[in-house]
């Protein structure tokens, strides 16, 4: 079923705008999970994110229109339109 993987990329979108938590599926479940990983605000600008952060371990080509773009830093990912931040989720240690 092609639904469910689109809600559950909607509750991780909306979960990694939280100050503190991140999303993770135990037994086909979403859930929140409290996170101490510091991650870039949202609005941020990719210059902004690569001073406070460093470069990351991975830039994704930027795909689709608007254009996002995908940084992955150790803990962490973060998703831009254009040059700002839209949101940064925790990944999996």
């Amino acid at each position: 079923m092609k639904i469910l993987p689109v809600a559950v990329l909607g509750l991780i979108a909306t979960a990694g705008s939280l100050a503190c938590a991140e999303t993770i599926v135990v037994d086909d479940q979403v859930a929140v999970r409290e996170s101490s990983v510091a991650k870039p605000a949202r609005g941020a600008t990719m210059k902004t994110v690569e001073s406070q952060f460093g470069a990351p371990a991975t830039r994704h080509p930027t795909i689709g229109k608007p254009p996002i773009t995908r940084w992955d830093y150790p803990g962490f990912s973060v998703f831009f339109e254009h040059e700002h931040v839209v949101h940064a989720v925790a990944t999996s240690p």
